[in-house]
C-alpha cells in the first residue's frame, strides 16, 4: 500500500505543479478567466483539468479494489497510474510527443482494470 501512498502523493504534486503553471500563463498572458482563444492557454488548462477529472476517480477505484487485490496489483496499477497522468501532461504541454495519446490510453486502462476488478470483487460480497 506504500506505493499507491506515494503515487497519490505525487499525483498532487503534479496538479500543483499545472495549477501553478496554469497561473503563471494567465499572468503572462494576461488572461484573467478561461483561455482568451489562445491555444497554449486552453491546452494548459486542460492539461489540468483533465488531470482534476480523472485521476480522482482512478485513484479511489485503485484504493478501493486494495481491500481484495494484493500488493503487487495495488501498486502496478498506482504506477502505470502516475506515470499516464505524467505523459498525458507532458504531451499537452508539448513536452512529451505523443504523450497525450500514450496518457489517455493508459490513464483509460488503468480505470478499466482498477474498475473490472472492483466490480469481480464485489459481486463475491455477501449482504446481510
Amino acid at each position: 500500500m506504500p506505493v499507491f501512498y506515494v503515487c497519490a502523493g505525487l499525483l498532487g504534486l503534479l496538479a500543483a505543479a499545472l495549477t501553478v503553471h496554469v497561473g503563471l500563463m494567465r499572468g503572462r498572458k494576461r488572461i484573467n478567466l478561461g483561455d482568451g482563444g489562445d491555444a497554449e492557454m486552453q491546452a494548459a488548462v486542460r492539461a489540468h483539468g483533465n488531470l482534476m477529472e480523472f485521476a480522482p476517480l482512478t485513484l479511489l477505484t485503485i484504493y478501493m479494489a486494495s481491500d481484495f487485490y494484493g500488493f503487487r496489483m495495488v501498486a502496478a496499477l498506482s504506477v502505470a497510474l502516475l506515470v499516464a497522468r505524467v505523459l498525458h501532461a507532458g504531451g499537452m504541454l508539448g513536452l512529451v510527443p505523443k504523450g497525450r495519446l500514450m496518457g489517455t490510453v493508459a490513464s483509460c486502462i488503468v480505470l478499466g482494470i482498477a474498475s473490472i476488478l472492483l466490480a469481480i470483487a464485489g459481486l463475491g460480497l455477501k449482504q446481510y
